[in-house]
């Protein structure tokens, strides 16, 4: 295929471009040497303070917050005697005969507790056995994640149909979305967590109860604080993802016949959502920083999870840092793949 002087051009020139974007500054070994010595010195000083102070770090502690072995114990439900005791390979065969009752238990022969003929109780240990289990950090980890998910999904919904709201030619409506989006981003999220939690729990629990229902845990009353400070700045992105839609496309959709709704549901709306995605992914990424502060409605999430763990060992420097390097990691993978969701839509 044959180019155009004109094309030839346009071609070298985003060449050229693109090299100079991708080119290395000068002197670009010398300052990435520097930046690895500030952050070395940075550590040293560090640890020469945390040793001025005679702090002593037990980094061999930590791995039993990610992960640990527990004691299970098989127990006995009767009073009686053990009758017959019959191994076979890794497993153990107990046969308990109390008055006018028998019991049989599979347990692990490593871990049998009573021999033949011994007398038990109801509660008595039988045998034991390890079983891993998530450390405090790992639980932790996995209920941040899981009412940030729950509540960006929320946020989202409230989001759209606030947004919707916000651009409509119905000034209830409009009113509503604005009230709504001031309201939230004018106050503290803390706030409207403990308002959330402490009055409109309260209120709703104490209803629950006196018509015989069972109470809501405080778990789903910070999903719906994070959902409602959430759909707030949700409801702003999807408010801009629609205007930067060519108002063309809806005249275009309107003279084929289609009415308001349709226009959104089948042009608007597909067009506007693939502009939102990566602002809504960021929104993800500060929800999962802002669950922290769910600690102070008794949510054991990452943050409220750490200060457990230096509560009961006395080792708030390794827990902390292995608190920021959690936030650390989760955010930064999450930003990469935002960035990278940003290019495929700059490049599509």
């Amino acid at each position: 295929m044959c180019l155009t002087t004109q094309q030839e051009e346009d071609l070298t020139m985003n060449e050229t471009t693109q090299q100079r974007i991708t080119a290395k500054p000068a002197n670009y070994n010398r300052w990435v040497v520097i930046f690895c010595l500030g952050v070395l010195v940075f550590l040293g000083l560090f640890y020469y303070a945390t040793q001025k102070i005679q702090y002593v770090w037990r980094w061999n502690r930590t791995p039993i917050y990610f992960a640990y072995q527990d004691d299970i114990d098989i127990t006995s439900t009767i009073d009686g005697e053990v009758s017959a005791i019959a191994i076979d390979g890794s497993k153990a065969r107990i046969t308990v005969l109390g008055i006018g009752e028998e019991e049989t238990y599979v347990v692990p022969a490593k871990g049998l507790r009573v021999d033949q003929g011994d007398f038990i109780s109801p509660g008595d240990t039988l045998a034991s056995y390890k079983k891993w289990k998530p450390g405090l950090l790992v639980v932790g980890l996995w209920i941040t994640l899981k009412i940030s998910v729950l509540a960006t999904i929320v946020g989202v919904i409230i989001g759209i149909i606030s947004g919707l709201m916000r651009i409509s030619d119905n000034p209830a409506l409009r009113w509503t979305s604005i009230v709504y989006v001031e309201l939230i981003r004018g106050s503290p999220l803390m706030v409207q967590i403990l308002v959330w939690y402490f009055v409109l729990g309260t209120l709703i629990n104490d209803l629950l109860s006196a018509n015989g229902w069972g109470q809501i845990p405080a778990l789903w009353y910070g999903v719906a604080s994070l959902a409602c400070f959430a759909g707030a700045y949700v409801s702003e992105i999807v408010r801009g993802g629609i205007q930067s839609i060519h108002r063309g496309q809806t005249e275009a959709a309107r003279s084929l016949g289609m009415n308001y709704a349709q226009s959104m549901r089948y042009i608007i709306l597909p067009q506007a959502l693939r502009r939102i995605l990566p602002p809504l992914a960021g929104q993800f990424i500060s929800l999962i920083k802002d669950s922290s502060l769910l600690g102070i409605i008794a949510i054991r999430e990452l943050t409220k999870a750490a200060r457990e763990a230096v509560t009961a060992t006395l080792q708030p420097f390794e827990v902390y840092i292995l608190l920021g390097l959690l936030y650390l990691v989760l955010t930064f993978s999450l930003s990469m793949y935002v960035q990278y969701l940003e290019r495929r839509m700059a490049t599509s």
